[in-house]
């Protein structure tokens, strides 16, 4: 029991340690004799784990695909206004790249096309065509498309996700990405959607200390 215990610790320090390094240099950039140094764990026991550099970022997308999932769970069960759930669900994917360096980590990899069982956008995107599959019935003006929306919102979270990169060097300078993407819909929900549009905030936040390690370009 104490040595999985002790495995475990091993491998989530691993895949800390590999998470900064893909979400800072990207994975052709990052090493493995980096990420073992960098959780202070030898060579002999990174590769025992992950084989290969590979299979790690395997790892590192898989947990910043289950954190997002886990984030949002349950978002399309309870919701009564799709096109505003679809709003939401962007600000949390949001804040999730602002504050997890693995879910940074994730969209990174995902974006260079590195395998895994669980690609980062594979979690988030059919909710948000589902959402907006929902809200085409009343919510959306006639003009609206919906495969058109999914592409607006596809490219705002990308965008986002550049922001943070971009701003990483001066982050006391710079607006939330959360913050930011809420001024954004804000401006576009009235020309897609019928009727009074009440304003864009932020979701609530949960008490979550931000995670070391913020993004360079």
């Amino acid at each position: 029991m104490v040595k999985q215990q002790r495995a475990a610790r091993t491998r989530e320090a691993l895949v800390h340690a590999a998470a900064v390094a893909f979400d800072r240099v990207g994975y052709e950039a990052a090493s493995l004799a980096h990420v073992s140094g960098s959780a202070g764990i030898s060579m002999g026991a990174l590769t025992f784990h992950f084989p290969t550099k590979e299979k790690l970022a395997a790892e590192v997308q898989l947990h910043g695909a289950r954190a997002t999932r886990a984030a949002l769970d349950g978002m399309v069960d309870t919701c009564e206004h799709p096109l505003r759930t679809l709003v939401d669900l962007t600000l949390k994917v949001a804040r999730l790249l602002d504050e997890d360096v693995t879910v940074r980590a994730a969209a990174r990899l995902a974006r260079e096309c590195l395998p895994s069982e669980m690609p980062w956008t594979s979690v988030w995107l059919p909710i948000a065509e589902s959402l907006l599959d929902r809200a085409s019935e009343d919510e959306l003006q006639p003009h609206a498309d919906p495969q058109a929306l999914l592409a607006l919102t596809t490219h705002l979270v990308s965008g986002t996700e550049s922001y943070i990169r971009r701003c990483a060097l001066v982050p006391e300078q710079r607006e939330s990405a959360e913050h930011q993407l809420a001024r954004i819909w804000q401006l576009v929900l009235p020309g897609i959607a019928r009727g009074r549009v009440s304003p864009v905030a932020p979701v609530r936040r949960r008490s979550s200390p931000r995670q070391p390690g913020p993004p360079r370009p």
